[in-house]
């Protein structure tokens, strides 16, 4: 909850994407207990810089991913 009142619903996208980001990524494809941290750390950031902003379609986008989007 925010500290502004409590509107629990205010990280619900955040929550989602990072929900999607460990079913995508992590879970069944990495052990990540026998990683090391800066191993993690370089997996996430070449998930979100290179998949999740370039590649991943987005239904919002009526089916483009968003590099698509961005172009046309």
């Amino acid at each position: 909850m925010n500290s502004a009142g409590g509107r629990c619903h205010d990280n619900a996208r955040c929550e989602g994407m990072w929900a999607q980001m460990k079913e995508e990524l992590l879970y069944g494809r990495h052990y990540t207990k026998k990683m090391t941290v800066e191993e993690v750390k370089t997996l996430i950031f070449r998930y979100f810089i290179g998949y999740w902003n370039n590649r991943r379609i987005c239904s919002a986008n009526k089916g483009l991913t968003l590099m698509v989007k961005r172009q046309r």
